[in-house]
């Protein structure tokens, strides 16, 4: 069997406050909307929304530490994710489920990393 890598890096900036969740099993989930610039063929900049996943410890730090507008460096993996409406419609969404979260912002949060959950093997 061939090696195969699952990863991805970004830098950008918090769209929302983060707001912590939990599962049924009492797991703490947060989500991120990380918005990441770049510029198109005729140097116009455009932004990519990407949907962050953090769980366990790393969700709580997150939601403690991370604000709107903050910047912040996520590291982890791809996970698409489908469902079907109640209408019987297919989604589906693309999730980068982080294993590092690195606080750029201001403040108190300046340099903080939270990593990931126990248990969680980045690759």
């Amino acid at each position: 069997m061939s090696r195969t890598i699952n990863r991805v890096e970004l830098l950008g900036r918090v769209g929302s406050d983060p707001e912590l969740r939990r599962t049924q099993g009492g797991t703490a989930v947060v989500q991120l909307r990380l918005a990441t610039d770049r510029r198109n063929g005729e140097g116009e900049s455009q932004t990519d929304w990407h949907t962050v996943v953090c769980w366990a410890k790393q969700a709580e730090a997150v939601a403690e530490y991370v604000q709107k507008g903050e910047r912040v460096y996520v590291a982890g993996r791809l996970q698409q994710q489908s469902w079907e409406t109640d209408a019987g419609e297919r989604r589906s969404r693309t999730e980068v489920h982080a294993h590092e979260v690195i606080f750029l912002g201001s403040g108190n949060s300046n340099g903080r990393k939270a990593d990931g959950a126990e248990g969680d093997q980045p690759f």
